[in-house]
């Protein structure tokens, strides 16, 4: 490893999210192109560096630093250079030379001790020396910091993510509690947490450790989908992760519920125990839907008396607007004209689409402002499809902020209790998606007397995040529920339908290949499903369904394995989107990206700023946020500035920092639980084996009515039919529903 010293003279490119800069550095009487992770750096630094020459295929020879240290400018021509620079705003360099030929050798001595001298050189009044001294100081103590983090072994680039994230905070979280890390910077797990507090000096039996370590556990569970854990799991679960005596953490679980860290609630015969937050996400929205409930409009079509109206009313916008009903559909627009709270339910092909038309037109009639909302941005636009009315994503609906979250709250929403949705009626589309905590903000920003109309599958897989609220809230029988059954005529005609109600129902279904849009073809070796695979994607599926080859998804029920998420996607990325000089492409972790990848987004980012711009550049819109299950295209890399630019539905471009690419996840093929609330042209199922949890009626009825046109499953007849038969689901531990009871007083909580 080289060692090379010099000033900074340019910096060529800098990203801010990570800290990558590329620069020139002016030392011997050369300039080196440099290219390293640094926190802070600014023109006229002078820097030691330690790293090694390497030969860009671009961009040249250059010198990679893996460590840097500033070193004191103990000249004044160092003073000058670095004044001058633009490293505080407002001194030029005409400025600069006026403020050293003035102090000399002690210029920064007098900026940090004797800032107001600063005002004995023209041109600087009082308040401005102290907004220089003031810049100068935050930057020592953003590099102070820095240092502070890599004494613990921590990495240039996760020490620029926890400054980001904590600032001048950082020292006391560090010493006061770091496993706080573990829940706030991504990368940053328990085990490497816990490695840190070994640093820092905390003992493995300590209680602060033991108290972190159950908090992370609740944490980790949530991540499963779970608001609670029962309290013999999450001691066990614990004591496991801690490598402790279940003794030991049961004694702290108690600990923390005195200090309001956790909620033991004992419900039934179970004991069960919630984070703090978790616990309260259930409550507040079980208190917010009974005070919707009771806040019934006021109107024209309150009270037994106007039945007759109503429904005279309902048979003549049928009649206009050509809208066929049956007799569970026209109780469904009854219902949600009667109630506050509705919920609409029913699998593929039993006409919600219907129902929800006839719901809107009746209440535009009645001159009433109308949202219509969904999860996802796939989801919305299918809705508008459906509809002819505007529909928007929850978030967009919501009006995201970028600004941090307030206390309570998970992410931030212009639109809230203070500041409601102006609407008379909301119509929620696929419910099975949405999260309590996404629930919970929906809910904060409808005022009392909206009508809140929810619309979903129960028997899809449950949300990505945790809960299961709609399934939660049709089991409170706390509101009316409409359940359609009836699959109409053109449903009928359709395989995927009537196959995805048999397997609903536990029936056997036709694997003859004598349909139009259900195809099995029986696989047992992988290489020859990887191969037909490759052969349906490239050349028999897009004539068929009349689509391009990315428009036709692989689902898979697991990411790992040789049928897995993981695998197939280098196989399919190297069929389908292959190496070719004139697309670029870099590894980021283990995972090669490339120009015309399809990639999704794995997480929710709340503050990644999005822009669609015209053909001609131009930005035409603007916004914040891309939420897990986003799909995208990837259009450009940029080695240099080490940042990969994504294109989403709606023409939405994010631009991602290497650093930032943990989010992204080649999406070829994708588990059939991030495929909620999407449809496409094609599916191709490949299903050959795996964890008999897993492998279950549920998600086999998820993975099949994400299909429009067609569905090909892959592999084993065998398989097919025991995933029929197998009708256990994953338990999440979720109690909303409890909630809502308890509210209602049908029974006491202990």
């Amino acid at each position: 490893m080289e060692r090379i010293e010099g000033y900074v003279s340019h910096i060529i490119y800098r990203n801010p999210e990570n800290g990558y800069t590329v620069f020139e550095l002016s030392g011997d009487g050369e300039e080196i192109t440099c290219v390293g992770t640094f926190a802070v750096l600014d023109e006229g630094e002078l820097l030691e560096l330690e790293g090694d020459y390497a030969k860009h295929a671009v961009y040249g020879r250059q010198f990679r630093a893996v460590s840097g240290r500033e070193k004191a400018l103990d000249d004044a021509a160092g003073m000058e250079r670095y004044l001058g620079s633009g490293a505080v705003r407002g001194v030029g360099a005409s400025l600069a030379a006026r403020i050293v030929k003035r102090f000399g050798k002690d210029t920064f001595r007098i900026i940090e001790e004797e800032p107001e001298r600063l005002a004995e050189v023209k041109g600087i009044s009082e308040r401005k020396a102290m907004d220089i001294a003031g810049q100068v100081s935050e930057r020592r103590e953003m590099r102070q910091a820095m240092i502070y983090l890599q004494g613990y072994g921590i990495s240039n680039t996760m020490a620029v993510k926890i400054y980001q994230t904590y600032g001048d905070r950082v020292y006391r979280v560090l010493e006061e509690n770091p496993y706080q890390l573990a829940g706030d910077i991504d990368g940053i797990g328990f085990k490497k947490a816990d490695e840190l507090a070994a640093r820092i000096g905390i003992h493995v039996d300590s209680e602060y450790r033991i108290r972190s370590g159950i908090l992370y556990t609740l944490l980790q569970a949530s991540s499963e989908g779970h608001l609670y854990l029962p309290q013999p799991l999450l001691i066990q679960r614990a004591a496991g992760l801690l490598e402790l005596s279940e003794d030991a953490v049961a004694d702290q679980a108690a600990n923390l519920a005195m200090d309001k860290k956790l909620v033991i609630k004992k419900q039934g015969e179970e004991v069960c125990c919630y984070a703090f937050a978790s616990y309260y996400a259930e409550l507040s929205c079980a208190k917010m839907l009974m005070d919707l409930q009771q806040s019934l409009p006021g109107g024209v079509w309150d009270g037994a008396g106007q039945e007759e109206q109503l429904r005279r009313k309902i048979e003549k916008i049928q009649r206009q607007e050509e809208i066929e009903l049956d007799g569970l559909q026209k109780e469904a627009v009854l219902e949600s004209i009667r109630n506050s709270v509705f919920i609409l339910t029913g699998g593929p092909g039993t006409g919600k689409t219907t129902t929800i038309n006839m719901m809107i037109r009746f209440f535009i009639t009645e001159g009433m402002d109308l949202f219509l909302a969904a999860p996802t941005g796939r989801a919305a636009k299918r809705m508008t499809e459906a509809t002819g009315f505007e529909a928007r994503t929850i978030h967009r609906m919501l009006e995201l902020s970028g600004a941090v979250p307030k206390e309570g709250h998970s992410v931030s929403f212009e639109r809230d209790e203070n500041n409601p949705l102006e609407a008379d009626v909301i119509i929620v589309d696929e419910m099975s998606m949405v999260d309590i905590h996404l629930f919970q903000s929906l809910l904060r920003a409808v005022a009392p007397g909206t009508r809140l109309i929810l619309v979903g599958d129960s028997n899809q897989l449950p949300s990505v995040g945790p809960g299961q609220v709609l399934h939660d809230l049709i089991e409170s029988r706390a509101f009316p529920v409409v359940c359609l059954q009836k699959i109409f005529r053109q449903a009928r005609e359709s395989d995927i339908v009537v196959n995805a109600h048999r397997i609903n129902r536990g029936e056997p279904i036709a694997l003859d290949n004598k349909s139009r849009d259900f195809f099995f073809l029986e696989r047992d070796s992988v290489p020859v499903i990887y191969k037909h695979m490759i052969q349906l994607i490239r050349e028999k599926l897009p004539r068929y369904v009349d689509a391009s080859p990315y428009e036709i998804q692989v689902l898979t029920p697991m990411r790992r394995g040789s049928l897995g998420v993981e695998t197939l996607n280098g196989i399919l990325q190297a069929y389908l989107n292959p190496a070719d000089p004139s697309r670029k492409e870099t590894r980021i972790g283990e995972t090669l990206f490339r120009e015309g990848d399809k990639v999704m987004q794995v997480k929710n980012n709340y503050q990644l700023e999005w822009e669609v711009v015209s053909r001609f550049g131009i930005p035409v819109d603007r916004g914040v946020g891309i939420f897990n299950g986003d799909m995208g295209v990837i259009r450009e890399i940029n080695e240099y500035a080490q940042t990969v630019m994504v294109e989403y539905d709606e023409a939405r471009r994010v631009t991602y920092g290497f650093s930032q690419m943990d989010e992204v996840e080649l999406a070829y093929a994708i588990t059939i639980h991030k495929s909620q609330g999407s449809e496409y042209p094609a599916v191709i199922l490949p299903l050959l084996g795996g964890p008999k949890l897993l492998m279950n009626r549920n998600l086999l009825y998820t993975g099949v009515t994400r299909a429009r046109g067609c569905v090909t499953i892959l592999g084993s007849r065998q398989v097919v039919c025991q995933m029929i038969e197998n009708a256990s689901e994953a338990k999440r531990y979720t109690s909303l529903d409890r909630r809502i009871r308890e509210l209602k007083g049908e029974f006491c909580s202990h």
